[in-house]
């Protein structure tokens, strides 16, 4: 079944929006760079729901939509420099790379378990009032099957993903029609960490040269490194029980587990707690962590992916 296409920016249409954003659905909505494919950030569950739509190949980290620059103090970190670009180009087609905070509510799997958040505010009246009534941050990459072109209209978002949503909200055309402009900082100095609708230049205008990142910065490059999303005790994998001295992280019925990803078997459940439960297992007296086998299929592959990576000889450069 279709999604529905709603029009307009109606008290009504947006209530029905909330809505299904509290019921843990996905919703399109327009931004003035792309649509987007919007699930409450703070909900794992949600999240990973969203992934499963696009057939995203692996968890990489979502940008959180804001309503504004209050909003976006609660969830990271502002150096200075980064405040003022936000006053400076919020609302618009800016992302930026802050660290979380301690408490910040948004899932660890929108973040793909880094320690920092990619914020935007969106530069469209539609998106910005949703935002407001919803009163959490909204992810939301472009509302597109993983690896299509982004969509610039209801139609285009129809298209593609009709089938796998709830609802589509009809803003227009988007003004800006390319994602946005992603910085973020190593310590106090600017990293341009994706070209988009912001210009280069505006951007310089204010923080002077913008550096390029670090070669494998896993913030330009999140998930790249081989032994990348690690805690500290060593993982085996597909270990259908635990060895002396391991702590077992369980999926399904697997017996003898420690901490389940899903007692269930449910794969969206499973990768809502992937990143927390690492870091969970991530504490002094745990030595070493067996991890019950997870079905190759669906998210399953993407949590695969992670786990791998997990499990990988540690590199020196993460």
């Amino acid at each position: 079944m279709l999604a529905p296409i709603l029009s307009g920016s109606s008290s009504s249409t947006l209530d029905k929006a909330v809505q299904t954003l509290s019921d843990g659905g996905l919703v399109a909505i327009p931004t003035e760079t792309v649509y987007g494919l919007a699930a409450d950030a703070t909900n794992g569950t949600a999240v990973a729901a969203l992934y499963a739509a696009k057939g995203r190949p692996a968890f990489n980290p979502l940008i959180s939509h804001v309503s504004g620059l209050a909003m976006a103090e609660q969830l990271a970190e502002f150096t200075p420099l980064a405040r003022q670009l936000a006053q400076r180009f919020w609302p618009g087609p800016l992302t930026l790379v802050l660290p979380r905070k301690p408490d910040c509510p948004v899932s660890e799997l929108a973040s793909a378990g880094l320690d920092t958040i990619a914020l935007r505010c969106p530069g469209h009246d539609m998106a910005r009032e949703l935002i407001s009534r919803f009163g959490k941050p909204l992810v939301a990459p472009s509302a597109n099957p993983s690896g299509g072109v982004s969509p610039t209209t209801p139609l285009h978002v129809a298209d593609g993903l009709g089938e796998k949503i709830q609802l589509i909200l009809d803003g227009g055309p988007c003004r800006v029609g390319v994602e946005s402009t992603v910085v973020g900082f190593d310590g106090e100095t600017p990293l341009l960490l994706r070209k988009g609708g912001l210009a280069r230049s505006d951007i310089e205008a204010i923080t002077g040269p913008l550096a390029k990142p670090p070669e494998g910065s896993p913030k330009a490059s999140p998930g790249m490194l081989k032994s990348h999303y690690a805690p500290q005790a060593p993982l085996r994998l597909n270990a259908t029980t635990a060895y002396d001295g391991e702590t077992l992280l369980g999926f399904g019925k697997v017996r003898g587990t420690d901490l389940s990803l899903s007692p269930d078997g449910d794969l969206a459940e499973a990768a809502a707690n992937l990143f927390a439960y690492l870091r969970k297992l991530d504490k002094p007296g745990i030595r070493r962590i067996a991890v019950a086998p997870i079905p190759d299929e669906g998210l399953g592959e993407a949590i695969n992916d992670r786990l791998q990576r997990a499990a990988a000889p540690r590199d020196n450069t993460s």
